[in-house]
């Protein structure tokens, strides 16, 4: 036997990128997270998953952040106009992306109150992640000459990312069903007011 067969026949011991894939399939699948299931899964200890993730709710976090950096990614690609009606668009298909997203509309239906925590909560990685994404896209749009805010860019990106979660995620916190085109079109008042006041 030679060394590399050695090495052939012997399991590969999982990595952290293990993990976030194996994460990621079970959100296809609208499986709950379990670190133990999980930990077997991969062949390591629960120890070790914990200190790769910290909690499970970081492990949703990371896996729901990433979901939407490539939803904006794609909304940014497809989006059509200029100025600030070309910033309008993007959120206008960021918002559809994100309303279609079947795994997410689950995990909010299986447990609301524990889906707003990880959504909307002052602790959640989620809001801070998808609030600097959104900034990050408003510093394009400035540099570019999209839009030309008064307000601060951060407090922007803040209020755009609550308007959104607040009219997407109403079934889940007053029972109402989601409105997407009311979050539309306050987030279009509030680019185009901010675009007006610089002028």
């Amino acid at each position: 036997m030679t060394p590399l067969t050695r090495r052939l026949e012997t399991p590969a011991r999982a990595t952290p990128q293990d993990l976030f894939a194996l994460a990621l399939d079970w959100w296809m699948k609208g499986e709950r997270f379990d670190i133990g299931r999980m930990s077997q899964e991969l062949g390591v200890s629960r120890a070790t998953v914990f200190r790769w993730v910290g909690t499970r709710e970081l492990l949703y976090g990371e896996v729901i952040s990433k979901l939407f950096e490539s939803a904006l990614a794609t909304a940014r690609r497809e989006a059509r106009g200029e100025g600030t009606e070309l910033i309008a668009d993007i959120t206008q298909r960021l918002i559809h992306l994100i309303v279609a997203n079947e795994p997410l509309r689950r995990f909010v239906q299986q447990d609301a109150e524990y889906a707003m925590r990880i959504l909307m909560s002052r602790s959640s990685t989620v809001e801070q992640r998808n609030t600097a994404s959104v900034r990050a896209a408003l510093e394009d749009g400035v540099r570019e000459g999209h839009i030309r805010p008064a307000m601060d860019l951060d407090a922007l990106a803040y209020v755009i990312i609550r308007i959104g979660e607040s009219f997407l995620y109403r079934d889940a916190i007053t029972g109402d069903p989601p409105d997407v085109e009311s979050a539309i079109t306050a987030i279009r008042i509030l680019l185009t007011a901010e675009n007006r006041r610089e002028r």
